[in-house]
C-alpha cells in the first residue's frame, strides 16, 4: 500500500513540475512572461476578464486548485518549502479570485514571487503583495504592475 501511495504521489509531483513550468496568468490577455511589456486592456476585454474571474464556476475551480495543492503539500509534511509551480499556481488563483479585471502574470523562483501586468485600480494594486504573501512558502514578492483603467476601443 505504501508503494502505491508513493507512486501516486511521485506521479503528481512529476506532473506538477512539468505542467507548471510556464508563467501562471490570471487571464488569457495577461502577459505571457514577466518580461513582456504590458498594455492597457480595452473596456470589453476588461469586462470579459472580470466576468470570467467572478463567475461561480471559475471561483469553484480556483478554490479547488488551491485546496488540492494545499492537501498535497500537507501530505508531504506541510513544509513551507514549496515547488515554484505550486507557488505560481496558488498565487495566480488567489489574485484571480480577489482582483477581478486584472491581467497579471506570476512567476516564482526559490520562494520569490514576481507579479507583472495591469490592474484597473490603485486599490487592487495595493492588495497584490498582501494576497500573495497569504500563500504558504512565499518568502518575498516583487510587484511590477501598472494601474491602467480600461481604455475605450477606438
Amino acid at each position: 500500500m505504501k508503494k502505491v501511495k508513493m507512486l501516486f504521489l511521485s506521479g503528481f509531483l512529476l506532473l506538477g513540475t512539468f505542467a507548471c513550468a510556464e508563467t501562471a496568468r490570471t487571464s488569457a490577455d495577461a502577459p505571457e512572461t514577466t518580461g513582456e511589456t504590458v498594455e492597457a486592456p480595452d473596456v470589453e476585454t476588461a469586462q470579459e476578464t472580470q466576468e470570467d474571474s467572478t463567475s461561480e464556476v471559475r471561483r469553484n475551480q480556483l478554490d479547488a486548485d488551491i485546496r488540492a495543492r494545499e492537501e498535497r503539500n500537507n501530505l508531504t509534511g506541510g513544509d513551507a518549502d514549496r515547488t515554484d509551480g505550486d507557488l505560481q499556481s496558488e498565487v495566480r488563483s488567489k489574485l484571480e479570485a480577489n482582483l477581478p479585471a486584472s491581467q497579471l502574470a506570476v512567476e516564482a523562483e526559490d520562494g520569490v514571487v514576481t507579479v507583472v501586468g495591469t490592474v484597473p485600480t490603485q486599490e487592487q494594486y495595493e492588495r497584490i503583495e498582501p494576497l500573495s504573501r497569504e500563500i504558504k512558502g512565499v518568502q518575498d514578492v516583487t510587484v511590477d504592475v501598472t494601474v491602467v483603467p480600461a481604455q475605450p476601443e477606438g
